[in-house]
Formats: structure tokens, C-alpha cells, sequence
């Protein structure tokens, strides 16, 4: 039976070509004024009334116009897409649409861009023959990642609202969707002991290093528990950390473990690598980065930040043989998911979990009292 499904297989694909080349659907308003034609059409035929075969002629006219203007409307129009190079999470993310019209004598109306995958639409009232028009749609994306476009929808319902129709033009691209930099991260100890720190994902940096010491300032969220100056926290019944000022001569190395299978902690890792390598450069350290296939050279500057987010939004997770970083363990900070193995021999571990409160802030409040009034904790 192979013969005889040859040309069924021929038909669906020739279909799929057209139904590419031309869509054609009914609004609302377009479904009862075809069904008021058809009744009035039986109507006449039954009744014989001249006025009823008038008004269906009528009808049936508006319906030729309305395919003929919408038509006219989406044909010789060429589309150039403009992406932003990378944008973090949770961020409005704006696609510059450039819309030429090649028709010499006709303008183009009330013409709608749409993409498969993404939820914006863009918009051009009025464009005039032989002219161009730029419009942008807003989307914002959850998660990070590298989002394929490939094929953009041409639409327009004009001139009545009665029908909509569509083409689809060919436009290949993509779109990098950053991880998220603004995690309560604490600088690495480069070179010190490797305990194991749980980062909460809560908004803002925390200041903490091991270099100069800067003075004193009021705990946050994040901060290590042993920059606590317990003294000055319980004569002002605050907590306060020791601030220190990062070394910018001292490369920060990252290595992101891909071992582990996607999972929210496995992103809340991504997040925090990306926060912690914001956070050095922002204070003016050489950051290099190791995540699976990744390997990005210490670096500083905006410029290199940009690549090393777009290697954390391109990294992929399950994947075999872990962290293996270009230089020295013992130089290097681990960021890995919540319980990954392999945590021996590093600089310092950083653990990624998907929580949304920090834990650690109501034990130190509760310290605090009960040093400052001789309370129970």
C-alpha cells in the first residue's frame, strides 16, 4: 500500500505549502455575516424576492472586496527583524520589526507581525507605497536560554473585520535570553576553606569580600554569618557585618557544574554564576568561566560579561565528566546545584537553591536580641 499513500503524502504537503503561502480564517463578525448571507441566500431562492438577491449580491460583493483589500494588504511586503544581544530573565524583551512595503501604487493597512513560540505582536497602522515603517513587540521570558525563531506571520484583518489573513515569511534567527545577575551572591575565598555556602535568591549583591578591611555596615540578606561583628550588633540591637574590599589584581576563576540534570537548583547554580562573575567584574577583577563546553578566558569589562552570560544562557545540564576548568581546582569557586558531588579540592563551593526567603536572617536577629537584652534566642 505504499504506492497509495505516495500521493496522499504529495496532497499534504502541497496543502501545507499553500496553507504557508495564504491562511484564510473568519473572525466572529465575518462567521454571522457569512452565515446571515447563506440564510438570506436560501431565503431568496425560496421566496424568489428580487430585494433578498439583491442584498445577497450586495453581501457576497463585500465579502470579493474584503478578500481582494486584504490581499493587496500583505502582498510585497518584505520584514527585517532586529534582536538585542542578550537580555537577563524576567526582563521586557524588545524585537525591532523594519517593514518595507514594495507595492508602488497601494498602501498597506492595519498589517499584525506574529511569531510561533513568542507572545508580543507588533503593529503598523498605515503604510504607504513604497515606503518602510519600524514597530517592536515586548515579550519577557522566565527562563534562560537560546529561543530559535524561524518563521514570521504577516496578518491583517482589513478592511471589514470580517476575515483575517495571513502569510508566513521565512526570517531564521534567535534570541539569547540571559540568566539573571542580581542574586544575593558573597564573594568567593579564593584560596580559603571549602565550606559549602547556600546562596538564597533574593534581589541585590552583598558586598562581602576578603580583601581590606572597609568598616562596619548593617547585615543583608546573603551576607556569611561569620563577618558578624557581635559586639557592635548587640550594643546598636542590629546586626552588623564586617565589610572588606575585593582584591581587582586577584582572577577570579568560576566552574559551573553541568554534571547535574536540569533542575530548578541546577538554574538557581546558572543564576548564581552569573551573579558572582557580575559582581567581580563590577569591582574590577578578571573573571574566567568553565561551564561544560564553555571555556571563557579571565576577562574584564562590560563587553566580557556579555560573553560570559551568553555562555551561561547557551550552557546544557546532564552532562558528562562535570567542572573542568582550564586551571587549578584549588583556584577555582564550584557552583553547583544542591547536593552535587565532586566538592573536594576547589577554592570555594557555592551550592544553588531554588528558595525564594532567606533562612538565615531571623537566627541572626534572634542572636542579636538575645545578646542586646539577655533574652532567650
Amino acid at each position: 500500500m505504499t504506492w497509495l499513500a505516495r500521493p496522499f503524502q504529495w496532497l499534504r504537503q502541497k496543502w501545507a505549502e499553500i496553507r504557508a503561502w495564504r491562511r484564510l480564517s473568519f473572525t466572529r463578525a465575518g462567521a454571522f455575516f457569512t452565515l446571515g448571507a447563506l440564510a438570506i441566500g436560501f431565503a431568496a431562492i425560496n421566496t424568489g424576492n428580487n430585494l433578498l438577491y439583491l442584498l445577497l449580491g450586495a453581501m457576497l460583493g463585500v465579502v470579493a472586496v474584503s478578500g481582494w483589500l486584504s490581499e493587496q494588504t500583505i502582498r510585497a511586503l518584505k520584514v527585517q527583524r532586529t534582536v538585542p544581544t542578550g537580555t537577563p530573565t524576567g526582563t521586557d524583551v524588545r524585537i525591532r520589526y523594519e517593514v518595507v512595503n514594495n507595492k508602488k501604487r497601494l498602501a498597506s493597512y492595519a498589517v499584525e507581525l506574529t511569531e510561533a513560540g513568542l507572545e508580543g505582536r507588533a503593529f503598523v497602522g498605515r503604510l504607504g507605497p513604497a515606503s518602510r515603517a519600524a514597530t517592536v513587540s515586548g515579550n519577557t521570558f522566565s527562563q534562560r536560554g537560546v529561543y530559535r525563531l524561524g518563521t514570521l506571520t504577516i496578518g491583517t484583518e482589513f478592511p471589514f473585520g470580517l476575515f483575517r489573513k495571513e502569510r508566513d515569511v521565512s526570517l531564521p534567527g534567535e534570541l539569547v535570553i540571559w540568566p539573571r545577575t542580581d542574586r544575593a551572591v558573597q564573594a568567593h575565598a579564593a584560596g580559603a576553606g571549602r565550606q559549602i555556602r547556600r546562596e538564597a535568591s533574593v534581589a541585590g549583591f552583598a558586598p562581602g569580600a576578603r580583601g581590606e578591611y572597609r568598616g562596619l555596615r548593617e547585615y543583608r540578606p546573603g551576607d556569611d554569618p561569620r563577618d558578624i561583628h557581635w559586639r557592635s550588633s548587640a550594643r546598636l540591637n542590629v546586626p552588623v557585618v564586617r565589610e572588606y574590599d575585593q582584591d581587582a589584581s586577584e582572577t577570579v576563576w568560576i566552574a559551573l557544574d553541568v554534571s547535574q540534570p536540569d533542575s530548578p537548583d541546577a538554574e538557581a547554580a546558572v543564576e548564581i554564576a552569573a551573579s558572582l562573575a557580575a559582581r567581580s567584574i563590577q569591582t574590577g577583577a578578571p573573571v574566567g568561566l568553565s561551564a561544560g563546553e564553555h571555556q571563557i578566558p579571565p576577562g574584564s569589562g562590560a563587553g566580557h560579561l556579555e560573553l560570559i552570560l551568553d555562555a551561561l544562557a547557551r550552557a546544557d545540564f546532564g552532562v558528562v565528566g562535570g567542572a573542568q576548568p582550564p586551571v587549578n581546582r584549588a583556584a577555582c569557586v564550584l557552583v553547583t546545584a544542591a547536593g552535587g558531588a565532586g566538592q573536594a579540592g576547589w577554592a570555594d563551593v557555592l551550592e544553588g537553591r531554588a528558595t525564594k526567603e532567606p533562612q538565615d536572617l531571623a537566627r541572626v536577629k534572634r542572636l542579636v536580641k538575645f545578646l542586646s537584652w539577655g533574652g532567650d534566642a
